[in-house]
């Protein structure tokens, strides 16, 4: 009896643990899996914690896979309200005084009054045409360069100031190689003086060498009349018998070497005579020698040009690009332009120049200018081309098509414009309203 007593409590014992295992297993599965609480020990009553196991972690990942659906919805809202922009948005934009694209140079998005495009605005009324100008000194501004044939020559120094007014042919600067041109000159005038020098000894030498023929000459000339005479003699005597046979042939051979003489000296005289090939020869090589100097002297003076930078036309100094020691740049030195008759040069659409005459009164208008300008069209161009005057509008189109419009301004605009050579302004051309 004690022993199966002792059986059924060890049974029973068993049985509870069985219980409380149970338990535990069915709370660990339903727990939380963000539950810090560490678990009962298992090895009560003999019984291992190994028994349980781990826990899935798939429930901690969904939160993070809201992330991603998070910035696809906000970034689709963005496109969709800067492409549609409803009136929420610019309720918003109103209310802030925000305006859309006002934060970056290149904007994508820009308000609505502003994407009026410029060919729209081209006309403000019936009979009006608009167009952007700038304002530019008559016949445009000239680029003063320098020299051809300068090389890499520096400026030495400038001859003139921003503002000043200068004539034809001017002296605007000077360069670094006038000294080695000057050399030059000086080096062609010394040798034009060598060659005139040697023309002028030729020619002496050639009347020298002639007076003496001449003298030659003479005295052949008389030896020969003499040594005549005295053939003329001897043979008188001969004919009597006074004068051997031998006397006479030497009177003969005498008065026949006189004449050779008269001879040579006709033919020495014939030589140096004015006229003749000989001394014609002698001078034309002495003359070209002295052309030759003198058409060194000429280039080395057309070459001493090459140091000075003249004004190539009257004018006003707008603006010096270089300066003293420096190399000159290859777009010009200095810019140059008419500033006592300025004129507008404006761009206007190629739809719009139909309508445009010569004549038409204009105003020019600038937020620099106290007052509006008033000019009349005086030249139309003749050739379509591309816009190259653009406004700060960053929607305004860049790549229209224009033709030039030279606007004149009367005397008191020319004078109020004079200082503001390459001014933006706004031309207002009444069409067909010719003055």
């Amino acid at each position: 009896m004690l022993i199966r007593l002792k059986s059924d409590s060890r049974t029973s014992c068993q049985n509870q643990s069985r219980e409380t295992l149970a338990k535990l297993e069915r709370t660990a599965m339903t727990s939380d899996p963000t539950d810090k609480t560490p678990g009962l020990p298992l090895e009560d009553n003999g019984i291992l914690a190994k028994t349980a196991g781990p826990t899935s972690g798939h429930h901690r990942l969904r939160p993070l896979l809201l992330i991603p659906l998070f910035m696809l919805t906000l970034f689709t809202g963005g496109v969709l309200g800067m492409y549609f922009q409803p009136p929420g948005l610019r309720a918003f934009f109103n209310t802030t005084g925000l305006q859309p694209g006002a934060g970056t140079q290149t904007p994508i998005a820009v308000a609505m009054q502003q994407v009026s495009t410029q060919e729209e605005i081209a006309v403000i009324s019936e009979g009006d045409v608009v167009a952007l100008g700038r304002i530019i000194p008559l016949g445009d501004i000239v680029s003063v360069a320098t020299p051809s044939g300068a090389g890499d020559a520096r400026i030495a120094e400038l001859k003139v100031a921003i503002g000043d007014v200068v004539e034809k042919e001017e002296v605007l600067a000077v360069l670094d190689n006038l000294p080695q041109l000057q050399s030059a000159v000086l080096s062609a005038k010394a040798s034009l003086r060598v060659r005139d020098a040697t023309l002028a000894q030729t020619i002496a030498s050639n009347q020298a060498s002639l007076g003496e023929a001449q003298a030659l000459l003479e005295r052949s000339q008389a030896t020969a009349t003499a040594a005549q005479a005295d053939l003329v003699r001897v043979t008188s005597l001969l004919e009597r018998g006074i004068t051997p046979r031998a006397e006479y042939d030497r009177s003969v051979a005498a008065a026949d070497e006189a004449q050779r003489d008269v001879n040579r000296a006709i033919a020495t005289l014939s030589r140096y005579a004015a006229g003749s090939e000989t001394v014609q020869a002698d001078i034309a090589v002495a003359e070209a020698n002295q052309e030759a100097s003198r058409a060194e002297v000429a280039r080395a003076t057309q070459d001493l040009e090459r140091a000075y930078v003249r004004a190539p036309d009257a004018g006003t100094v707008l603006d010096i690009h270089v300066r003293a020691g420096e190399r000159p740049p290859s777009d010009g030195i200095i810019d140059l332009g008419d500033t006592s008759q300025m004129t507008v040069e404006a761009e206007v659409y190629q739809t719009m120049i139909g309508r445009v005459t010569i004549g038409d009164p204009v105003t020019v208008s600038a937020e620099a200018l106290k007052k509006d300008l008033t000019g009349t069209v005086s030249a139309i161009g003749l050739e379509i081309g591309r816009q190259s005057i653009t406004s700060d509008d960053p929607a305004s189109n860049t790549d229209a098509r224009v033709v030039d419009v030279i606007v004149t301004l009367d005397a008191p605009s020319s004078e109020l414009a004079r200082n503001f050579t390459n001014l933006e302004a706004i031309v207002r051309i009444d069409a067909g309203r010719v003055e």
